[in-house]
């Protein structure tokens, strides 16, 4: 049995764009790693607060709830990595921070972890992107990047 002229250019491209697909596939994996980790869950990433480890670095247990975030502000210095641990007393809700490219989900009684630097000083908004009941639109938070070296 022979394989007609037009099956054998069909199969090439098709192989060519699995070949696309898989090495495309590659190259994300590699180049984009820092997506949120989903943690074992603990009572303590309940409490909202800030946590400072050292000078660049803080850890911020950023808790969702019907129709907020705590903490509503976070103060933090230029150059700083924020270690975001989130998760949710009630729903499903989002927590999104646009000039960042952070977008995690908040589930109840579960945890998410992703790692933010903010090279630059200003007001990063927080947003809810998950529809959550009535006062969605109000669920808001911010985090303020100021530098110390500007006074």
């Amino acid at each position: 049995m022979q394989i007609d002229r037009f099956e054998k250019r069909v199969l090439m491209i098709s192989g060519a764009l699995v070949a696309v697909f898989i090495f495309s596939m590659l190259y994300a994996r590699s180049k984009y790693n820092d997506l949120p980790a989903c943690i074992p869950f603990n009572k303590t990433y309940t409490e909202p607060k800030v946590t400072k480890l050292d000078d660049k670095t803080y850890q911020v247990f950023a808790v969702a709830q019907m129709w907020q975030f705590q903490p509503a502000q976070i103060y933090i210095p230029v150059g700083s990595d924020v270690d975001f641990y989130l998760t949710s007393k009630d729903v499903v809700h989002g927590f999104f921070i646009s000039e960042k490219n952070v977008n995690m989900m908040a589930v109840y009684g579960n945890i998410n972890k992703q790692t933010v630097k903010f090279d630059k000083p200003g007001v990063y908004k927080i947003t809810c992107h998950e529809y959550c009941g009535t006062g969605h639109q109000n669920m808001q938070a911010e985090v303020i990047v100021n530098d110390p070296a500007a006074r």
